[in-house]
This record gives structure tokens, sequence and C-alpha cells, in this order.
């Protein structure tokens, strides 16, 4: 066996004097196009080598499927996962009308000691393979979860923006109402008195803060409220009363205004009073819209460092916040989140844009964990010279057959294509290897804790 120097040294290809060697270990398989010889999770993967033909090694990322590589004649493949002894971490399937050399993996090995120089050629071509593909999964495992939290983001800032703009557009009607009703407001010749009671009680309703009603509350106290209006005359008493209501104002608060103002312009008032609510009512709406977008590019700005130094001193409690800001789309249909921070938790210096990539993927999984309904649980403490953070979930457990597993690399409970295998060993690798820190779990049915100590020295 020979490298060709044009080639580079992780797709070397087999001579023909080389390949009439191997094939007494094997046999030919003629493959039509787009014929699979081995698939992503397979547990029986053998070695293959392409006699004609091409083979087109894929794997599945999300909804995409992501190209590794294409082997042409000569090369080989199949053989990072008989290296680890796992099931196959991508597809192969023929491009064209191809034939490959399929050898088993026990006739592999006798192939392998037969050869010892080319057994020094593969191996090496599977290391670098091993790490090659390793490394373009650790950059699309960055661009799938990017590409998530993008999605729930555009999510939660829609909402606000939708619910801003609907109140934009309803406030230039309101506005338009509301100044025709002042100008016959104007009409009616009221005294300074009643022009003052009439203010007060709109100042009052304005600055109303109850919290609001539940549905029920809110259609009996509308009802009665209704009932009351048409008793003094007023005929739109019930487009009228649901503004009201939600402003705090009740039938005995407009007794009052009642035995102030004659009854022929008490309507011709409380439409006034409704639409000046009204209008209050949705510029409120607007600023809360605008609030909430506002909180959302703060939390991204800071959950990001946007503009700051990598590396610098944080606040590990605001790192956890920033995330779960971020991931509220995913956590408001039916995960509690049960905050238990120690006040005391001194700041640390950390690389702070990784670190909130370790609370992502830990609260992320929790919550696939739990099938989107639970109880998150966050805790943090000071112990010996680390700070520690605690995420737990009440979902069903890793289960004990597959818990010495989870952190290695491309080793995934979840279907294909619904992960990278790498979320849990890039966070090892940012707590361990970027943060000196260390990382473990314990699970049961019901009870799952991830923690993650970090020193509170300065490390560079």
């Amino acid at each position: 066996m020979v490298h060709d120097s044009n080639q580079t040294v992780l797709f070397p290809k087999l001579t023909d004097e080389e390949l009439q060697r191997i094939s007494k270990h094997g046999r030919e398989i003629q493959l039509n196009d787009g014929e699979i010889i081995f698939k992503e999770d397979d547990p029986t993967y053998h070695f293959y080598v392409v006699l004609e033909g091409q083979i087109r090694i894929t794997k599945q990322v999300g909804a995409e499927e992501q190209l590794i590589t294409v082997h042409q004649a000569g090369e080989f493949t199949g053989e990072i996962s008989l290296l680890t002894g796992r099931p196959a971490i991508a597809t192969g399937r023929a491009v064209g009308s191809s034939r490959v050399l399929e050898i088993t993996h026990s006739a592999f090995k006798d192939m392998m000691a037969e050869c010892s120089q080319g057994a020094q050629v593969i191996l090496a071509a599977m290391v670098g393979r091993a790490q090659d593909v390793e490394v373009q999964m650790r950059q699309q495992e960055k661009l799938a979860a990017l590409g998530k939290l993008s999605a729930g983001l555009a999510h939660e800032l829609n909402n606000p923006a939708a619910a801003g703009g609907r109140s934009a557009k309803q406030l230039r009607e309101a506005i338009a109402n509301v100044q025709s009703r002042t100008l016959k407001l104007c009409e009616l010749n009221l005294s300074q008195e009643q022009r003052q009671l009439l203010n007060q009680l709109q100042q009052e309703a304005i600055t109303h803060t109850a919290p609001p009603l539940d549905p029920l509350t809110q259609s009996d106290r509308e009802d009665a409220l209704t009932d009351w209006l048409e008793e003094q005359g007023i005929n739109n008493g019930w487009q009228l009363a649901p503004t009201l209501v939600s402003a705090g104002v009740d039938e005995e608060r407009l007794e009052a205004i009642a035995q102030q103002i004659p009854t022929d312009t008490l309507e011709e008032a409380l439409t006034w009073l409704e639409a000046s609510l009204t209008v209050a009512g949705l510029v409120n709406e607007v600023e809360q819209s605008t609030a909430r977008i506002s909180e959302l590019v703060k939390a991204v700005k800071a959950y990001s460092y946007m503009d700051q130094a990598a590396f610098q001193e944080i606040d590990v409690h605001q790192g956890l916040e920033n995330t779960l800001t971020i991931l509220k789309n995913k956590l408001k249909h039916g995960i509690t989140v049960k905050r238990e921070y120690d006040p005391s938790v001194s700041r640390i210096c950390a690389y702070g844009s990784e670190l909130n990539q370790v609370w992502t993927n830990l609260i992320d999984n929790a919550i696939d964990a739990m099938q989107g309904q639970g109880e998150l649980k966050i805790r943090t403490a000071h112990e010996q010279d680390n700070v520690l953070v605690e995420i737990a979930d009440n979902g069903p457990g890793i289960p004990l057959a597959i818990q010495s597993r989870i952190f290695e690399p491309f080793f995934t409970t979840k279907g294909v294509g619904e992960g990278t295998g790498l979320g849990l060993d890039i966070t090892r690798r940012i707590v361990v290897q970027r943060h000196h820190g260390d990382i473990r779990f314990n699970s049961r049915e019901g009870d799952t804790r991830f923690q993650v100590r970090l020193p509170l020295k300065k490390f560079e």
C-alpha cells in the first residue's frame, strides 16, 4: 500500500497490488445508484474498498443531510466505527453504478495483521477522519444550536412586535375618536366642578394597577355595569362596560358622577371617558410591547457578550437568567422553573458566552427529557474553591446502561437527524478544558441532576 502524494492523508488510495492482496479477505458487491451499504446507527458495520464508481458519505443533522465526503475508486470507508466498535455514525450510498469490496469486522482484523505497512496508513486515515468528522460535526452542532435559538427568539420577538403593531393601528382610530368625543363634551357646557370630577375619575382609571380579573369575574362585572348604565338611560352601555370595568370603574364610582352630571349629558360624558381610557390602554400595550422587545435584545447581547472581551469577570446567575430568557419559547408551554440561587456566590472569571452555551445545552436536554412538561430546577452554591451550578429535571432519567457513554462524541439517545451527539461532549470540553472545571451527573427516574463546578480562582 502506498500513499499518493496528490491526496491528503485522510484519503489514501490502495494500489492495484494492494487491492489484489486484500481481495481474498472480502467479497465484491455490485451496487445500483443510491443503494445503501451502511446506514447511520446500524450496529453491524464493515470495511469497504471502492473498486468502481463512488460512495457518498453523509450524516443527518436536523432536517438536513450533511455531506461528509465522496470516496473514489481505490479509497476505503467504514473504518471509523470499526475502530471504535460503535454503530455507524454516517450513511454510505452508491453514486451511480458502483462496485465495492466488503470486508467483515473479523476479516478486517486478519487483513490488518497480515499487512503491517498498510495497517499504518489505514490507521492514520482512521484517526484523521474521525477527527475531521468531529470537527465538521462540532461546527454543525454550533450552527444547529444557533438556528434553534434564533427560531425561538424570532418567535418571542414576533409576539410583542405583532401586538405593538396591532395596538398602534388601533391607536390611530382611537385618537380620532377621543378627539371627536372631546369636542362634543366641550359643547355640553359642563361646569368647572363637573369637568374636574370627570378628569379625576379619568386619572384614577388610567393609573389603575390592580391585577387583571379572571374571565368569569370580568364578565359578571360587565353585566352588572351594563344593567346600571341602561337604568340611567344609556343605550350603548354594553360597549362602554368592558373598558370601564378593566379600568376599575364600578357602579358606586359612577353613582357619584351621575349625581353631579345631568342625565341628558351623562352618556356623552361616559362615552368620552371610555374613549380616553381606550387610548391610554393602547399606549400601555405599545409601551409593554416595545419594552419586551428591548428586554429580549438586551438579553441576546448579554447572552452572547456582544462587544465585550471573551474572558472576563461574569455573574453566573445573570448568565443563567439570560439563557432562560433566550429559551423562554420552549419553557412557557409546560415547564415550571424553580430557582435556588445562593446570593453569596461570587463573580468568576470565565468565557461568558461559552458558559452560556453550557447552560443552553443542559437546559435544552432537560426540556427534551421531560418532553416539555415538568419541573426544571436550577441551583447554585459555594463549594470550597468552586461555584456549583446544578441543573435538574424530573423526567424519566438516563438509563443505567448508557450512563457511562453520554459524554462520548457522537453518542445520542435521540433519533437519527435529531442530534449530532456532540452537545454534551462540547459541554464537557468547555467546562473541563476551557475552564478547568468539572461536570458530572446523577440520574434516576424522576430526578436527573447535572452538576457543573467552576473554579473561583482566576486562570489563564
